[in-house]
């Protein structure tokens, strides 16, 4: 695969990374899930299952597990083309991702922080 393809792949592939680690580790509609696993994680005696439920409720952790379903679903290698490739695509695709995630939290944090200045002011002028 040439360098500027290898690129483009770097770019695009974390965007569903991020989209699928966001919305397992952090939307309401996986909210009992996240429960779920949080209290698991809290209440387990074996180290295996704190690790396994707490996967769930960290976005940086399940980044990599699905980075790892998709290099194995699209088989994209960064750099080299053999298993040191691959061990490098895991971290990078990881790192775009987690950067992609940060991106959107802080400009979905302004959003939300701008409409409650609009809400307050709203209640100021009809006061």
């Amino acid at each position: 695969m040439e360098i500027i393809t290898q690129i483009v792949w770097l770019i695009i592939l974390p965007l569903p990374i991020a989209c699928i680690t966001w919305t397992v580790t952090q939307e309401e509609i996986f909210k009992e899930l996240k429960g779920y696993c949080n209290n698991s994680y809290k209440s387990s005696t074996s180290i295996y299952k704190k690790k396994f439920f707490y996967l769930f409720t960290c976005e940086y952790c399940f980044s990599h597990y699905i980075t790892l379903f998709f290099l194995l679903s699209t088989g994209f290698k960064l750099l080299i083309n053999n298993w040191v490739g691959f061990i490098i695509s895991e971290f990078a695709l990881v790192w775009m991702a987690n950067m992609y995630m940060s991106l959107y939290a802080f400009v979905r944090q302004d959003i939300k922080r701008e409409k409650t200045e609009i809400g307050i002011m709203n209640k100021m002028t009809e006061q």
